[in-house]
């Protein structure tokens, strides 16, 4: 998905920093810090790599919605500088999650299928309100349109994660679990380079 194309990756647009978009950022992160400890605890009970891939991502997401509360408001060059700073916590994160599915060829077990399916659908609707209430930021600055981007991506994510509990459930395979997780992982890949071009992009415009 080229979402440069989609969004005009290097044109900044506005950055709102009214009380409402500060109510809306403390919202998602506190629900995506929630559904952290859920799918953590959870994916490790279900064995299922993917719940605990996601459980990351809730933890990546509450972390770069704090950073963006501390960024709004303040200068174009401390909030693309924030938005580096994500990109490199999702490179991490990606990287961290193809160790776990690494460790987990090693051995692979099905997870239980219907509670990795219940917990996915859970995280699905946290992720899709956070979507709606988020929808403003879509076309804003980097820093702002992150948070968007990585609730769109998560409601991806959990859909996948729906699905391959669908698939273990009626063949009793480890595999479709492994492929959501390796399909996350590229996700996080994907989330950190788009957000490092358009940061790359902001501070090449600020400069000239």
């Amino acid at each position: 998905m080229n979402e440069c194309c989609e969004s005009g990756c290097g044109k900044v647009g506005p950055a709102p920093v009214d009380a409402q978009a500060r109510r809306i950022l403390w919202a998602v992160l506190v629900a995506n810090a929630a559904m952290f400890a859920v799918e953590m605890i959870g994916g490790h009970a279900v064995g299922s790599l993917a719940l605990q891939a996601d459980a990351l991502d809730f933890a990546a997401d509450a972390a770069t919605y704090g950073v963006t509360l501390w960024a709004v408001g303040k200068s174009q060059a401390v909030r693309t500088r924030a938005a580096f700073i994500k990109s490199a916590a999702m490179l991490g994160m990606g990287l961290f999650i193809l160790v776990m599915a690494t460790l987990k060829l090693m051995a692979p077990v099905a997870p239980l299928a219907e509670p990795m399916g219940f917990i996915g659908a859970l995280a699905l609707a946290v992720n899709l309100g956070a979507v709606v209430l988020l929808l403003r930021f879509r076309n804003s600055d980097a820093n702002l349109r992150s948070v968007w981007l990585c609730s769109r991506n998560d409601a991806f994510g959990n859909v996948l994660v729906i699905a391959a509990a669908a698939v273990t459930a009626a063949t009793l395979s480890p595999w479709p679990d492994f492929a959501v997780g390796l399909v996350m992982c590229a996700l996080f890949l994907s989330g950190a380079w788009s957000i490092f071009r358009q940061a790359r992009l902001e501070t090449a415009a600020a400069a000239s």
